[in-house]
Parts: structure tokens; sequence; C-alpha cells
């Protein structure tokens, strides 16, 4: 049993996530455990990346403190080893068949403890965590060993890491190396907790081969000033990069008597496609969901080829097709689609089987009639969020009458959305039938996730793809046969030598194109490609027999999901028996993590499986960087079933939108109860920040409470329970209904006994406004050009473009709201788009789109640009070479979207637009006689009234600084 902690002991959660540990106090003695020393050493050999987190901490309290080793590893990271090393004596991690630990791990179970200490924390994440006590002024070391192959996918490798000290470490390190014998060709960093202040701790060298990225920052650079001695080290940290390559059998490397073989050609020709989306439009789907999903489809049918032929199926009791056959995607096609698509709505039950048989049947219909093209790939995908309810609703019928009816033909893909599907039978269902299954993240991105997978899939290149090798020099090959081949993606095939191999490796690849078959031939020289990996002394030798045993687990796994009990048992012995040679933290094995004698008995780690169910009633809520979600009851209806006059919801800080008024807010009804206030109840109808029955200059200043909280009242029936604010406290069961005589009500009495009456004063002056842009004027150093967009030709505008930047920025202009709706920026060099509404920021490069939200920290730095975001709000995309781009989501006065631009003297003389027009050739007329602060300004043959004016300088966020200013209305 846990012996308990001292009455002052300090509860500790160092939290190390793939970089950084993040040290939680829970009292006031603060940084009793202190990380004195936390170092990150992560190789990446050839896509296979080897990690070392080495965390130091000492106890400087006076007595015994607990310290919990917590960190978050990539889902489909092996865990390799973990040590403690307290005082001197090492406490090792054994890792051995689960079997054999799962007696240890059910007595901890029951005994309430936390004996899982890995657990799915997110998209990509799990989390690790250990406990340990720690005598005071010992000193303990942490160090864990994880390892994993980085996957291609939409054209980039990336390594996602999360950084989150919470306190000032003396020596705070992290090395990635990273190691590709084709060469690097692209190599992007982006980070949520680097500023231009801490940019100069982040350093990135790159050679034809290797690279080297080091964080190394101060104690007074992760100070978040002077006086406060918190850390600025809080966010992701994302790197991404790809390899060089050519229209070849791809790259065949070899190394200490084993070899993989990467296959990624470029210049191959996208082959035709034919598509069906099965779309679950069942009452579970209502709200966000469908609305999302139909965002999503838009997108993706814009996406379509004119070669392409699709139908479109959704479901819920019942299937309904769009068209009753496929149809080529023409422009005329696509946009009825998209109308159709637009139109579906959420309701009934969720009838799986027929849909996917009504889909197979159109397929094989078009198939039979030779209505597609010839050599074309047929797909479906499938969407939905639910178990099966209505018609055949045994899983087990529905995935072999599913793969019966595609005997093989066509592939199958599918997304669960949320938490609530059966992932498990999803992605048997997916794997029975040549596809694959995604989780779909319930999240404001949701749409962008549907995208993506969508793009991973939409372009295949190769069909029927085979690896061969000589029998004579290879053995224990892995999967060297795949179905289908994509853009951006990457085949790999791992192996392992014989004794007396041959001194040449050669390999054979083959695979059909539409009209044609095609084979590439690839040699690679032993002794040459031995001897590369030996000499750098920044890769973890060794690795590709790892990376050989890693990919053939995975597989095995894999393939156990769609295997007959007989063939699993075999799969199971061979995936159990390489999980336990190569010690790694596998589905099949378990790691004991051995303590000092006396504390906690041993912990056990296990790693989760992706098709675990998230609890009834449940829902993962992404945290803010994305990555650490946290469980939480996502019902309203259930959180006021458990509010009581005694206890109502709203002190719990919920907003309970069936019960309250359209336009109450969380934070306002949240502080009621954080002020010791049960809070009302609102009933509907009664409102929060609204005006006060016909009293407007009158309003109800509630206890406790700095700003004044508003009610109305309406006729509609009122929740008896309703409790409102007053001197004494909350007034209980209030009759608030308007009388039929329309005399005074309970209310109105409240009101008048609360109130002061407040006498007419003369209208306050209209405050300053922020312009829509502000240009820098062309030639000057601190005037400025404010810009209001008063009339447009039309909502769509093009605002700047110059091709010799290989810059454009459009926008849609709202007149009646005075706003833009969206602003988009387009680089060509890099290819990039950044497109930002009010409510986000959408960052596509290539086929890959990335979704910020506004006033988060992000710094990106890519070949050619760099992206920063603020705490303000402000993004800045900028170059050595370019005009930066601002762009601000404002919520102050005249609230919209805002463009400003710096840099503006590396405009080329082809800048064009309705504010490019403003830097070529500019001639300002002479003040007016009778007022000087009036001009007249001419840009590109047109004349504009200029006067100057104060306004709202808005670039550093709220609530601006007044500057003055020429104003110009277009």
């Amino acid at each position: 049993m846990k012996p308990p902690a001292p009455a002052h002991a300090c509860a500790i959660v160092l939290v190390l996530l793939p970089l950084l540990a993040v040290l939680q106090t829970t009292c006031a003695q603060k940084n009793a455990i202190d990380i004195y020393s936390l170092t990150v050493d992560s190789r990446v050999s050839s896509r296979f990346a080897h990690t070392v987190i080495t965390s130091r901490v000492v106890n400087r309290a006076d007595s015994m403190q607990e310290a919990t080793f917590q960190m978050e590893l990539p889902k489909k990271a092996f865990i390799t080893n973990f040590s403690m090393i307290i005082d001197g004596v090492m406490y090792p991690g054994n890792i051995k068949q689960k079997d054999a630990a799962q007696k240890q791990y059910s007595a901890a179970v029951a005994r309430g403890e936390s004996a899982g200490l890995v657990k799915a924390t997110g998209r990509k994440m799990e989390q690790f965590q250990v406990s340990v006590s720690v005598a005071p002024s010992a000193k303990v070391t942490f160090e864990l060993v994880y390892e994993e192959l980085l996957k291609r996918r939409l054209g980039v490798y990336e390594l996602l890491l999360k950084v989150q000290p919470r306190q000032l470490v003396k020596h705070l390190q992290m090395d990635i190396h990273i190691f590709e014998p084709q060469g690097i060709s692209f190599l992007e960093t982006e980070s949520t907790f680097m500023t231009n202040e801490l940019a100069d701790a982040l350093t990135i060298s790159q050679n034809q081969t290797k690279a080297h990225i080091r964080f190394k920052p101060t104690l007074s650079q992760q100070q978040k000033s002077a006086e406060q001695q918190d850390t600025v080290v809080d966010g992701n940290l994302i790197i991404r990069y790809d390899v060089n390559r050519t229209l070849s059998g791809g790259s065949i490397q070899i190394e200490n008597g084993y070899f993989v073989h990467y296959f990624a050609p470029e210049g191959l020709s996208m082959i035709p496609k034919n598509v069906i989306f099965v779309i679950d439009t069942s009452g579970s789907m209502m709200g966000k969901k469908i609305r999302q999903t139909r965002e999503a489809l838009i997108k993706i049918l814009e996406d379509l080829r004119p070669e392409d032929h699709f139908n479109l199926i959704s479901f819920s009791r019942e299937a309904t097709q769009w068209k009753p056959s496929l149809v080529p995607a023409s422009t005329q096609n696509v946009e009825e689609a998209k109308k159709y698509a637009n139109s579906i709505k959420a309701q009934g039950g969720t009838n799986i089987n027929d849909a996917m048989l009504m889909a197979v049947q159109l397929l094989d219909t078009a198939t039979r009639e030779e209505q597609l093209p010839s050599g074309s790939v047929s797909l479906f995908l499938l969407l939905t969020d639910g178990d099966p309810t209505v018609g055949e609703t045994n899983p087990t019928k529905i995935q072999k009458n599913v793969q019966e009816a595609i005997g093989g033909q066509y592939s199958l893909f599918c997304l669960g959305f949320g938490f609530d599907v059966s992932y498990a039978f999803l992605e048997k269902l997916a794997l029975d039938n040549g596809g694959l299954a995604r989780r779909i993240y319930e999240d404001s991105d949701s749409a962008l996730q549907l995208q993506d997978f969508y793009q991973e899939v939409a372009n295949p290149l190769l069909t029927a793809v085979t690896f061969e090798y000589p029998s004579n020099a290879v053995e224990e090959v892995t999967q060297d046969n795949f179905r289908l081949f994509f853009k951006g993606s990457e085949m790999v095939v791992a192996g392992k030598l014989r004794a007396q191999s041959p001194e040449v490796l050669s390999a054979i690849v083959s695979g059909q194109l539409p009209m044609e078959n095609i084979t590439f031939q690839m040699e690679s020289q032993v002794a040459k490609q031995e001897e590369e990996f030996q000499k750098p002394k920044y890769i973890f030798h060794g690795f590709m027999e790892r990376l050989w045993a890693y990919l053939t687990i995975h597989q095995l796994l894999e393939r156990m999901v769609s295997a007959s009990d007989a063939d699993k048992q075999a799969l199971e012995t061979q995936a159990l028996g390489l999980s336990l040679n190569y010690s790694f933290v596998t589905p099949l094995t378990s790691m004991v993590v051995t303590k000092p004698e006396g504390q906690e008995q041993s912990q056990v780690a296990e790693k989760p499986m992706e098709n675990e169910k998230v609890p009834s009633g449940k829902s993962l809520i992404p945290s803010k960087a994305g990555i650490g979600d946290r469980t939480s009851d996502l019902s309203p209806t259930k959180l006021l079933a458990k509010a009581s006059p005694a206890q109502p919801a709203a002190r719990r800080g919920h907003c309970l939108p069936e019960h309250v008024g359209a336009l109450v807010t969380c934070r306002t009804v949240f502080r009621h109860g954080a002020m010791g206030h049960a809070g009302p109840i609102l009933p509907a109808g009664v409102s929060l920040y609204a005006r006060v029955h016909d009293l407007p200059s009158k309003t109800v200043g509630t206890p406790g409470l700095n700003a004044p909280v508003l009610y109305r009242y309406t006729s509609r029936k009122l929740d008896p329970d309703l409790r409102i604010p007053s001197r004494k406290g909350f007034l209980a069961n209030p009759l608030l209904a308007s009388s039929s005589s329309g005399g005074p009500t309970i209310l109105d009495d409240y009101l008048d006994e609360t109130m002061e009456e407040t006498s007419p004063t003369a209208p306050p002056p209209a405050p300053i406004q922020a312009p829509t842009v502000i240009l820098p004027l062309p030639g000057q150093s601190t005037d400025q050009l404010c810009v209001d967009i008063k009339r447009t030709p039309g909502p769509l505008l093009l605002l700047l473009s110059d091709p010799d930047q290989g810059l454009e920025v459009t926008g849609e202009y709202k007149m009646e709201k005075a706003q833009f709706s969206w602003i988009e920026v387009t680089f060509k060099n890099p290819q990039l788009q950044v497109h930002v509404s009010p409510e986000h920021v959408v960052v596509t490069r290539g086929r890959r789109s990335s979704e910020y939200k506004w006033k988060e920290t992000l710094f990106v730095v890519m070949p050619g640009l760099t992206m920063t975001m603020d705490k303000a709000g402000l993004l800045l995309l900028s170059s050595p070479d370019k005009v930066t781009i601002g762009l601000l989501s404002w919520d102050g006065l005249g609230e919209g979207l805002r463009l400003l631009l710096r840099d503006t003297d590396r405009f080329s003389s082809h800048v064009d637009g309705i504010l490019g027009r403003f830097y070529q050739g500019v001639l300002w007329g002479p003040p007016d006689t009778t007022d000087d602060s009036k001009r007249t300004l001419r840009a590109r043959g047109f004349d504009f009234d200029a006067t100057r004016e104060l306004k709202l300088d808005y670039q550093e966020g709220t609530p601006g600084t007044e500057i003055s200013c020429w104003s110009v209305a277009l």
C-alpha cells in the first residue's frame, strides 16, 4: 500500500512529452522536485527514429516527495526501455509476455491503483507515466527510450513533439539528427511556443544528406519576464521533411546484414478512379458532424478530375443513391453533387449493411456494362459515427456480407467519426477489403481531417505492386506485395541478407498502369552500403535490424485483425517472439517497472489499442494544442439533469444552451459560481447581456461581479426553479410571467429595488475606428495609408498580385457587415496557401492542410518563408526577399479580419490589385486650400480623396493605439 504523504508534501507531476518534461506543482512549495537537467537525443536514420529522453531531478525539500514521470510518445512507437537511477542504484523496466504480467496488473487494478502506465491521450499520442518517492536531497535520473518508423503521408515525414517544462530548467537541450542517404529535399519546423525572442535558441543546420535541429534555451530565454519565474516554453514542435526521388525502383539501403527498400517513384501519372462515397446520415450525425461532413464532401468533390467517375450514397434507416449509376466528374455533375451534399440531413437509424451492398452493386453493374475507363481503380469511402442499428446489425455478418460482395475487386476505406463508433468493426471491414481505417476526431478541424484522408487515397499511381529479390540473397522479408500505391505515400520492404549473399543485391519492382505493366530494376552494392552506415557518429547503429523487426511486428498485428482463428494464433506467436527478442512494448507484451523496496508495488506498462472505446457518455476533447486530450461529458441535457437548486450546473462552469436564452454566455454563468454563489438557472427567454424589459437605462448589479449583468423576460412559460441574484443572495421561485393585466411583476419590483436611475447625458463622441487595411506609404518610413472599403464590384476581390514575388492576396468582402468573411494568401515558392476567416487559419502546403486557432503562438520555418503568430492573433508571413503579409482577426471596434503590409519596398513594378495599385507610381496632389488635412492622390489613373484622420492601429492587437494617417475610402 502506498505510504501516506507528509502533511506538507507537494504533489509533483513530471510530464515528459517527445521532447521535454513537464513539472506541475499543486501546492505552495513550488519546485520542491527540481529538474536541473533535461536532454533529448533523437536520431532519425533512414526514417527510423530512436529517441532517448533523460531527465535528472533532485528533491530540494526537507521531506519525502513523490515525483510522477509522465510523457507522451507517438502511437505507432514502441517503448524499448525505461529505467530509474535513484542514489546510484538502477531500477530497470523488464519487458515480458503480457500474460506473465497480467496477475500483477490485475492485483493493482483491484487495489484501485493506476496500473496501466500507457494510455491513449489524443490523435497521435500515448501517455506513459511512472511514480516514485524521492527522499530529501536525493537525485533521480529517468531515462526512456522509444523507436518508430516515420511514415510518409501526403509527401512528407512528420515527427510530432510536445514541449512543456512548466519550470525553468538549468540545462535544457534537445538534439534531433536526421540522416537520409537519398538526400534531404525539404525540411520544415513548426512550433506553437516559439517566439521571435526565443528563436535564437533554435538552430537548424542541413547539408545534402543530414540535418541537425537543436533547441537549447538559456534560463533567461525560458523566463517569461524578469518578474515572472514561469517558462515561456509551452507547446508543440513538429519537424517535417522529405527526400530526393526519381522515376526509379527506389532506394535500397543495407546495414549490418539487413536491408530496407523504400519505393516512391516520381513522375507517374494518376490512374482514373471510380469512387462511391457512402455517408452515414443517421440521427447521431446531427449538428456539427453533419455540417462538417457536408463541408468536407463539397471540397472533396471539387478535387475530382474529369476522367474520374463517382456517386454518392447516403444512409440512415434506408440507403439512398444520388444517381442510378456512376457518372463522370464533369463540371455539371460535380456542381449537382455539391448541391446534393449540401442538402443532406441527419435523422434515423444506421443501416450500414444495405448501404454497402448497394454501393457494391453499383460498381458491379458499371463494371459489367463497361461504363468505366479501362484500367481505372474502384474504391469505396465509408463514413459512419456509430454501430449498425437497423437491418443487419451483427458486425460479423456485415463484414462477411461485404467481403463476399466485393470479392477482392475493389478497395474499401473506412472513416470512424468520433468515439461512439466501433473502430474494431471498421478496421476489420477495411482490412478485409484491401483498404484501411482511420478515426476522425471530433474537433473544429474534422472537415480537414476528412479531406486529408481523402487526399491520401485520391491519387492512385500503380496497382498490383510486387517486390522480388533473389532467393539466394535474402530471407525473412516483410510484406512484398501491395494492392495500390498512392501519390505522396511510400512502400517499405525490409529483410535479412543471407550469410553468403552476393556482392550486389538486386530487386525488381513491378506494377500495373492503366494500359500497361511497368517494371523497375534496382541494384545496390552491399559493401558500399554497409560502409556508408558505419561511419556517421550521428546515427543509431544497428537500426536496420530493429526497423525490420518493428515493421514485421506491425504487419503481423495488422494481419491478425482479419485472420482466421487458426492463423491468428500462429501470427501472434511470431509477433510475440519478435517483441520479446527486441524488447518492444507491443500489444502482446508488458513492461514491469521496478521500484525501491518499501514503495508502491511495481507498475506495468501496456500498449493500448486504437479500437478501445471511450466509456459511454464520454468524448475526447482535444486540448489547446490538439494533442493532450481530456474526457468530459458533453451532453447539456445530462448536465442539466445533474443540476439542482442547491447545486446548479452553472456553478460548475457549464453552459446550458437548452435551458437558457440564446444570448447567455458560459463565461458569465461560470463567474456566478466562481464567486461562491449558486448562480441563476435562467429559463428560455431570459438572457444574460440582453436589454431589461423596456428599461434600457437600468442595470441589475449582480453580487460579487465586477461587470453588470442584464436580464430580460418574455411572456413564455418560465421555469419555477429560476433563481436570480439580490443583495441578500438569490431569490427562489419568483413568479416572473407577465401578468394578464399588464401590471408589475416580481421581476419589475426586484429591478425597482436594486437598480438606480440614471439621468440622460449627452451622447459620447463617436469611437475611433480601425481601418480595414493599413498600408505603409511607398517611399516613406513613418506615414501610412488607412484604407476602408465602401463599395466593391463584387464580393470577391483581388487585393494584391505580384507575379515577380509569386504572391497573390484575395478576399471576400461583405458590404452589409463591412468586413472580410475570408482572406487568402497564395505563394508560388514555396507552394503555400493561407486561408483565414474569423474562426480559424487554414494552411495548405501541397495537399496537406492544417488548422490553427487565432491568438495561439505559432512559429514555422520552411524554405523561403517564415510564418509566425502571437498571442494578439497577428499572423505574419515573411521572407528576406518578399513583402511581409500580416493578417489579424480583430475583435475590437469595427471587428473583423484585417490585412497589413510590411517591407512594401520589395514589391516589383508589376504589382497590381485594388491595394497593389497604391504601390505603382502614386501621385499626391497639393493640400486643399481651405483644409490642409485633405489631399488628392492618383493611383493607376484613379483619383482618391485622402483625409488626415485619427485611426486605430491594430497591428499590436486590441485595444489598438491611435495613429494619424491618410484615410482613403475605396
